[in-house]
C-alpha cells in the first residue's frame, strides 16, 4: 500500500508550479488506479521533470551558448561573451521576478559567482583554458559570465535538495565537509607549484561519503541511493555540459585549439571535487535532516 501524499509539496515554493499541484494529484491518482505499471511510469516522468527543474539555470545557459555559437552574428555590435553576461544577468533578473527561483538560492548562486570566477582568472592566468574571443565585460582573461556557469551548480543542488525533499542517514559531518571543502578550494591553486593533493582529497572524500545515504522523494515515498553514487552522477552531468561548452567554443582547453576534441575523463575528477564545495555549501545552508521513523501502527498498516 502506497501512503497518502503529503501536503508540503515543494512545488509550492515556485509560484508557476503551485498551480499544477491540484492537476499532479489528478494524474496520479489516474496512475494508481491503473496498476503499477503506470505508476512505475508516472514516477519517472515526475522524476525527469523534477530533475528538468532543478537544472533550469544551468540548461538555460547551455542553451544559450550553443544557440550563440551556431546564430550570433560575428559582426555584431555586442561581442557574443558580452551577450551572454547580458543574458544571465536577465535571466537570474527574470528568475527573481517570476519566483521561478527563491532568494535563498539566489545567494548561494552569488556565492558561487565569486568563487568561481576567481578561479577563472588563476586557471586563465596559467593556461588552463582560455577564451578565445573578445569581450569588455570582462576581468583579466575571464568573461564575467563564467561566473554564472559555476553559480548553476549551486543552483542545481539547491533546487534539487528541496524538489526531492533530502533526508540522510550517516551523513558525514558538517565540519569535516568544510575542511575537506577549503583544501579542495586551496588544492585548485596550489597544485600548480607543490604536490598535487587530489589523491588525498578523492580517499578523503570517499571516507567521508561511503557512509551516506541519501533519501529522496520522487512522488509519495522516499527512495534511498548511496550519496557517494549520487554526487558522482552529478559529476558526470557536468562533464557533459562541459563539453557542449567546449563544442560552442565558449571555452577551450590548450589541446582543442586546432578542433574540438573530447574533454579528457579525467577532468570528471577535478569537476566532483568542485562539486563538493558546491554540495557543502548547500549543505551548510539546509542543515541535512534525517529520515523520519514512521509510527509502528502506520508502518504495521502500510
Amino acid at each position: 500500500m502506497i501512503p497518502p501524499p503529503s501536503t508540503d509539496s515543494a512545488a509550492r515554493l515556485w509560484a508557476p508550479l503551485a498551480r499544477f499541484i491540484a492537476l499532479d494529484a489528478r494524474i496520479g491518482e489516474r496512475a494508481l488506479a491503473r496498476g503499477p505499471t503506470a505508476v512505475a511510469l508516472y514516477e519517472f516522468v515526475r522524476f525527469g521533470l523534477k530533475q528538468g527543474w532543478a537544472c533550469l539555470f544551468g540548461g538555460l545557459l547551455c542553451g544559450l551558448m550553443l544557440a550563440s555559437a551556431m546564430l550570433y552574428p560575428a559582426q555584431a555590435p555586442l561581442t557574443r561573451y558580452d551577450a551572454l553576461t547580458l543574458a544571465a544577468v536577465a535571466i537570474q533578473i527574470a528568475m527573481l521576478a517570476l519566483r521561478l527561483e527563491t532568494w535563498e538560492e539566489a545567494r548561494v548562486i552569488l556565492v558561487f559567482h565569486v568563487v568561481g570566477t576567481a578561479m577563472e582568472l588563476f586557471k586563465t592566468a596559467v593556461g588552463s583554458w582560455i577564451y578565445p574571443e573578445p569581450s569588455l565585460l570582462r576581468i583579466g582573461g575571464v568573461p564575467l559570465f563564467t561566473g554564472f556557469l559555476y553559480a548553476s551548480v549551486g543552483s542545481y543542488f539547491a533546487r534539487v535538495w528541496r524538489l526531492f525533499d533530502f533526508r540522510f542517514t550517516r551523513h558525514p559531518p558538517l565540519p569535516a565537509l568544510a575542511a575537506m571543502s577549503l583544501a579542495i578550494y586551496v588544492n585548485f591553486f596550489t597544485h600548480h607549484y607543490v604536490v598535487d593533493l587530489r589523491v588525498v582529497l578523492f580517499a578523503l572524500a570517499a571516507l567521508l561519503f561511503w557512509p551516506a545515504t541519501v533519501h529522496f522523494k520522487v512522488w509519495r515515498v522516499h527512495r534511498r541511493m548511496p550519496l557517494l553514487l549520487g554526487l558522482v552522477l552529478v559529476a558526470l552531468f557536468i562533464w557533459l555540459a562541459e563539453n557542449i561548452g567546449t563544442l560552442s567554443r565558449t571555452w577551450i582547453y590548450p589541446h582543442q585549439r586546432a578542433g574540438w576534441t573530447l574533454v579528457p575523463p579525467q577532468k570528471l575528477g577535478a569537476w566532483f571535487l568542485l562539486m563538493i564545495i558546491s554540495y557543502t555549501l548547500v549543505a551548510v545552508i539546509n542543515r541535512p535532516r534525517g529520515l523520519a521513523r514512521a509510527p509502528l501502527q502506520r508502518a504495521t498498516t502500510a
